[in-house]
Order: structure tokens, then sequence, then C-alpha cells
């Protein structure tokens, strides 16, 4: 799983259930485009629906000119993203795919826009967690894809500034030849655990990982207002000798150097392939879920290329493709009711705790801050 660090992205969103202004781009000639049929320019750096540029041909028209879209911190192993841009370049040969970075953090992901800017090497489009979403809005293009109203108000912010994408449960997966499945979180503090348990990336900057923390919070009578009881368990993991402070990727999962995991369950699930032995847990009580974001930098080097990506992104064919990988994406209820969905791989998703939590925008702010300030104490 390549996405060690890279998911230095803060994971929140809604409850998962099954059914469940503008500053215009710096270069003027990379926003305009002309009509499908000839028509005036539309200014893609503005575009906030495929409206704005009168049809979706045109948008495609739009994009193939632009002729490149610039994407960062996908790695292909994550939710099937691999199958979901080959798709995307087998749909539109016209435009070249940049895959940049594909590990790195959802903070690096806007970093990279900064240290980008105006530049062709930009990034178009994000893939982020909830938190660092919230901190950045001024950095993000609003646009509402077609189907906009398919997406469940809690996972998306109104203007279209980010929307969720895929989402999953916070899970423990382990090498089931050297360990017995975990069935309670204090079941990792016994010595049976020493030096194998992982955490995939830094809690104050990845969202597998601060997902971790929120986890082990609510599995310790502690809620979601304040995580200083799933700080208090990891520095008892630590103190215990029990916490491996190794990014986790598919290269330490196979090797068994990272024999434990706390990680999304969509991503747990994919190291099956690398260890025949590898089992996945989402543990009983309550459970952790989260989505990831989509954002269009507003800035983007190709506007219209960005908008087709996202379209693209929340079609069936793609969503059904993060079902795919394991995840839920963020159209499931509306594409089961309409009888789009893929339903054997959504029968297929693992079982899942009854009473699920995710961090309101504001519980996720303070429990970015708490563990800001507590985490590199704790954990030392």
């Amino acid at each position: 799983m390549a996405r060690n660090t890279r998911r230095a992205r803060f994971g929140a969103g809604i409850a998962l259930a099954a059914t469940a202004a503008l500053a215009l781009s710096g270069c003027a000639s990379a926003a305009d485009a002309t009509s499908a049929d000839g028509g005036d320019a539309v200014d893609a750096a503005a575009a906030t629906s495929v409206a704005d540029f009168g049809t979706f041909a045109d948008l495609e028209a739009a994009a193939k000119k632009e002729g490149a879209l610039n994407v960062i911190a996908l790695p292909r192993d994550w939710a099937n993203y691999g199958e979901i841009l080959d798709l995307f370049a087998e749909k539109y040969p016209e435009i070249t795919i940049n895959e940049a970075s594909p590990d790195v953090s959802s903070a690096e992901e806007i970093q990279a826009a900064e240290t980008n800017k105006g530049l062709d090497t930009a990034p178009d489009v994000f893939d982020l967690g909830l938190t660092v979403a919230l901190q950045n809005t001024d950095t993000f293009a609003p646009y509402k894809v077609e189907t906009w109203d398919d997406i469940p108000d809690a996972l998306k912010e109104p203007t279209g500034l980010f929307v969720g994408d895929y989402g999953g449960y916070m899970s423990i997966g382990y090498d089931s030849s050297k360990f017995d499945a975990p069935s309670e979180l204090a079941d990792l503090l016994s010595d049976s655990y020493k030096g194998a348990v992982a955490i995939n990336g830094d809690p104050t900057q990845a969202g597998a990982a601060f997902a971790a923390v929120g986890l082990a919070t609510v599995q310790s009578e502690g809620t979601l207002d304040d995580f200083q009881p799933g700080i208090d368990f990891f520095s008892e993991l630590q103190k215990a000798g029990n916490l491996l402070k190794v990014d986790v990727t598919t290269a330490t999962v196979a090797s068994g150097e990272t024999p434990v995991v706390f990680d999304w369950d969509y991503l747990n699930a994919s190291h099956k392939a690398d260890n025949e032995n590898w089992e996945v847990v989402v543990l009983d009580g309550t459970g952790y879920a989260g989505y990831y974001n989509q954002a269009i930098n507003i800035d983007a080097p190709h506007p219209a290329a960005a908008r087709l990506w996202q379209e693209f992104l929340y079609s069936d064919d793609v969503q059904n493709l993060w079902l795919k990988g394991g995840a839920r994406p963020a159209r499931m209820e509306a594409m089961t009711d309409a009888g789009t969905i893929d339903a054997d791989l959504a029968s297929a998703l693992p079982k899942v705790p009854e009473d699920t939590v995710v961090p309101t925008e504001e519980q996720s702010t303070k429990a970015g801050t708490l563990l800001g300030e507590k985490w590199a104490a704790a954990v030392l």
C-alpha cells in the first residue's frame, strides 16, 4: 500500500451505511476553452458546473484541448485508484495523466500546490481528509458534478468546494500465522504483540493514523469530543514496547515488518494479495468511519480537465470501481436505490458495528489541535 505518509490525510466524514468570488487562473489562455460547436470561449477556471461549459461534450472538448491532468497522492493500490486512472486514460487518450508523488500527505498536497502555483506542474485536483480540507478552503474552486444531488448533504460542502468521495471503517489487520485476532483493543497491550503494532502514518498529519486514535478513543469509553483516551492508549502501547514506529507499506506487510496494522478496512483487506495469512477485523462495540474528499485546485493549470476528472469520479462506473477496491462510494445509497450499484461487490463488504461514529468538523478540528499538542510526547 504505497500510500503510507500520503494518508497523512485526515479522514473524517459521515457515518457509513451500506445504503448509506473565485480567483481566476494566472494563465487566461489555459482557462479559456472553445465550446464543442466552435462557440464562444468558456472560462474553465470559473466554471461551477457543466452548464457553464454548455454541455458535457463541451466540457470534454475543453479538457481534451488542455491535453493534460495533474493528479497527486493517488497510489495505484489505494482503493483501486490504479484501475480508475487507467479507465480515465482509456476513455480520454487525448489527456495525459501526470501522476505525482503518490505517497505524500494531504498537507503535502496543499504544499505542492503552493510551491508550484502558476506552473504547469501544479496539481489540478486533490484527494484529502476532512481536517486538511477544512483548513484550506481558500485553495479550492467550487464545482458541482452532474450527480451532485445523489451525494448525501453531510458529505459535501454546500458550494462544492470539497466533496466526500469514498470511505471505510478503521480496522486492525494482522498476520494470522503469528497472532490471534484481537477481540478488543486491550489485547494489543499484551506481551503477545511486542514490537508488532503499527499505525499508517503520523496522526498529526495522516488520516488513517488520526482515525486510529479516534477508534482507540471510542473503544476506550471516550467520545469524539476529546481524543485524550486514544492518545493515552497509544502511550500505553508505546510503554509496553508494542508500538512499532514504521510507516506501513505493501512491502512492510508482505515482508512481515509490520505484522499488525491499524488502517482503513479497504486498505487492510488489500494486503491479502501480498500475505495469504493476512486477516482483518473491525472491533465490536463502537466503530469509527470516515470519508476522504475531492477538491479542485483554484489555480489548476488544467481547469477543464480537473472538472472532467470530478465528473468521471462521481459517475456510476467509477463509484463501482471504488466499491471494487473495498471502499464505500459517496453515491452508494442513491445507486442502490437506482439499481446501478454492483450488488455482488456491495454484499461482499465486511460486517461492521451497528454503532458507528465519525467526528464532526468541530470535533475533527479540535482533535487535530490536541494531537498536535500531545502526540509526540505521548509516544516518545
